[in-house]
């Protein structure tokens, strides 16, 4: 049996039938890991002893009856910026090289009470700054799709993980578009779910109003069981909320009388012509399937850019005062003093990306410009949620790209840091208003390169997207990439 093929629920579902061991399917992935890793480079550590270990323990549950759930025993990678006791957690940075935590994020914690086997720790964009996961000190991550081009980031290198076939699923986070737009680069299903879902207890902070932990697999079924498992209210956490967790009921093949808006500003320029033409080739199977679609004007995208950039970068050079080489991490070897302790370190720690942003940060917090620029980003990102609850009290969703061009070649896109962040047009606006958004493959462009189609719901309405995604997914079947096909 090609264990490789499996969902993550149709791997638990075997493994609970005592058709394949947790042992096993471990060690399958870790051949899998073996054998294309040098190639795609999507982990940053690797625990196969721990994987093992923990591989024999959790049989011994699930044999005794005390593990049930749908995803017990079945291996999982966890994006790099998510605390794991006992095992390195880096931020794909050089200032957390040596930072082993003493606790677990709630988020893992919960997938480990469900049995999952955690198999290592995912490659990204260095705190999570970056759209193509080439920013990572430890080297970049390449799209299983093609090696030329990249996964797409912050968390490429659990997408990447996921389509080469080096874990069942995957963890990410989505601060403006990172869960979701290397899902549509390599080929996978992400959800970003409502902010306050999942408890960011645990998650190394880049910005804190907007960052949310998800989901990244084979198909939707698998993403809404992860979310299901991983979803808890957390006292840790003040922005957890407590709501319902059940997102798995939402898995059936109907979207009759739902209202699909499609916002015009979205298919305009900018949107390459073979990501158009897929997207707008899924609609029309959700229509044919009883869907209502119009189009409609979602004001404010021109906005949504600088407004992003302004927040998300004021609160990470906040979060990221932490790291100066005191109390964790790295600290510089020769220095004069606190302060050049500090400087030294910091400077010799931080990637370029990261210096850039927190530079920008502390600029707009800067007394002079703090009204300007933050203060105004706040009013904007208010008018954005304004201009998506007047287009939820029409719609039960909104169809977009997830970017605006398939995966671009290796080196391209750090030329231009603007280029860069003009990448997330399609995805920061969600994080802004707080919604929920998944990530589907619907098709492929000229290269052969997946092409992703978002789809965004109102807060709390991730049973409506899930629902959409699934009735798609019933279309067609996951395809993995060639070189995983061909048994690489």
């Amino acid at each position: 049996m090609d264990i490789m093929s499996l969902t993550a629920v149709e791997l638990g579902k075997k493994i609970k039938a005592k058709e394949i061991s947790v042992t096993e399917a471990t060690q399958a992935y870790l051949d899998q890991i073996e054998k294309v890793e040098a190639d795609v480079h999507s982990y940053v550590t690797i625990d196969k002893e721990g994987a093992l270990k923990r591989a024999g323990e959790v049989q011994k549950l699930i044999d005794d009856g005390t593990l049930l759930g749908p995803l017990a025993g079945v291996p999982v990678a966890i994006k790099d910026n998510m605390c794991t006791k006992g095992m390195r957690t880096t931020c794909s940075s050089k200032i957390l090289g040596n930072f082993v935590p003493t606790f677990t994020s709630e988020a893992v914690l919960n997938l480990k009470k469900a049995g999952a086997v955690i198999i290592g720790k995912t490659n990204m964009d260095e705190f999570a700054m970056g759209s193509t996961t080439e920013t990572s000190y430890y080297g970049v991550t390449r799209n299983p799709w093609n090696l030329g081009h990249v996964p797409g980031g912050s968390s490429g290198g659990s997408c990447a993980a996921v389509a080469a076939g080096e874990c069942a699923y995957a963890l990410g986070s989505d601060t403006g578009g990172s869960i979701r737009q290397p899902s549509s680069f390599c080929g996978v299903t992400g959800i970003k779910p409502t902010y306050g879902t999942v408890s960011r207890y645990g998650l190394i902070a880049y910005g804190s109003s907007l960052d949310q932990i998800g989901p990244i697999a084979k198909d939707v079924t698998d993403c809404a069981t992860i979310l299901e498992t991983i979803a808890s209210h957390d006292v840790k956490d003040s922005t957890s909320v407590e709501r319902e967790y059940d997102f798995t009921s939402a898995l059936t093949d109907d979207v009759k009388g739902m209202k699909i808006g499609i916002p015009r500003d979205y298919f305009g320029d900018g949107l390459s012509a073979d990501v158009k033409e897929q997207i707008l080739n899924a609609v029309k199977v959700l229509e044919e399937k009883g869907a209502v679609v119009e189009e409609f004007d979602l004001s404010l995208v021109k906005y949504a850019i600088p407004a992003y950039y302004i927040i998300a970068d004021a609160e990470a050079s906040s979060n990221l005062a932490r790291f100066d080489g005191v109390k964790y991490g790295y600290r510089t070897e020769e220095y004069e003093g606190l302060h050049n302790m500090y400087k030294k370190t910091r400077s010799e720690g931080f990637g370029a990306e990261v210096k850039r942003r927190i530079m920008l940060g502390s600029f707009v917090l800067s007394s002079g410009y703090y009204d300007a620029y933050y203060l105004k980003a706040l009013r904007t990102k208010a008018l954005i949620k304004q201009a998506f609850d007047k287009a939820f009290a029409k719609y039960d969703m909104i169809v977009a790209p997830a970017a605006p061009t398939t995966a671009p070649e290796l080196g391209k896109s750090l030329s231009d840091p603007m280029k860069m962040y003009l990448s997330d047009i399609y995805t920061i606006s969600v994080n802004l208003a707080g919604l929920p958004g998944i990530s589907i493959p619907v098709g492929k462009d000229s290269k052969g390169l997946p092409v992703g189609m978002q789809l965004i719901g109102d807060c709390f309405q991730e049973k409506k997207i899930i629902q959409a995604a699934y009735t798609f997914e019933q279309t067609r079947t996951y395809e993995a990439p060639q070189f995983v096909k061909e048994g690489r």
